[in-house]
């Protein structure tokens, strides 16, 4: 018996349902980008580079450096003490001395490096 009164009941729901506009619905932006002119003609953003490396390095002079390298090997940051001021040095082509402001300069890879600090001498670095 409740069968012979559901049937009936779902045939008017689907009946209710059909009876609906099947077209998706348009969307109308009301509220346009003001920026959107000027963000098309804007250069691509170059994203920084990902870290590759955190070393901390025993120098000759028994001291201790960190450094961080960066994918592209273009960057490092390095600090002299371990929660010192980092100095970031750069390169514009892979494989050159990567350079700060002031006389730093450093060499290597994420084994082995030289360093040179603004007023001392170069210092031969490892991991």
């Amino acid at each position: 018996m409740v069968n012979r009164l559901l049937l009936p009941a779902v045939a008017a729901s689907l009946f209710a349902l059909a009876a609906c506009n099947s077209k998706s619905p348009e969307v109308v932006d009301t509220n346009p980008d003001p920026m959107a002119a000027n963000l098309a003609k804007a250069a691509p953003v170059e994203l920084p580079p990902a870290i590759k490396a955190d070393k901390t390095m025993r120098c000759k002079d028994s001291s201790l450096v960190y450094v961080t390298f960066f994918q592209g090997d273009k960057q490092a940051v390095v600090r002299t003490k371990k929660d010192g001021a980092p100095v970031t040095l750069k390169t514009a082509e892979a494989g050159k001395p990567l350079t700060a402001d002031g006389g730093w300069s450093m060499t290597g890879d994420t084994t082995e490096i030289k360093l040179t600090q603004p007023g001392k001498s170069a210092l031969s670095c490892h991991a």
